[in-house]
């Protein structure tokens, strides 16, 4: 009877280390996985701004242009103004004049 108890017990024994050395191997596949995703997190975070790069210099390209746009239309807008300006001035002395030299018109 004792050999079988003691068989029993050196399969318990065996089925213990079975058991740790399984839990050590779980964790050590855990820790790598960890390590893994960060570093995965790391370079993703390095090459977002590279994937960014691109697409920034194309609407600073656009916003550059835009403004461009916008500025010779506002130019051309304020040309316009001050040629109109100074043609209803002329027209204003006309009439101020015609006003001031024939009150009965």
């Amino acid at each position: 009877m004792d050999d079988p108890l003691k068989r029993l017990l050196e399969a318990e024994a065996r089925a213990q280390s079975l058991i740790e050395a399984a839990s050590h191997e779980r964790q050590r596949l855990l820790d790598e996985a960890l390590t893994a995703a960060r570093e995965a997190e790391v370079r993703f975070e390095t090459g977002r701004a590279e994937l960014r790069a691109p697409f920034l210099r194309e609407a600073g390209s656009r916003a550059d242009q835009a403004v461009a746009e916008l500025s010779r239309k506002y130019e051309e807008r304020q040309r316009n103004l001050r040629d109109m300006a100074a043609r209803h001035e002329q027209e204003a002395i006309d009439a101020a004049l015609n006003l001031l030299l024939d009150p009965a018109r």
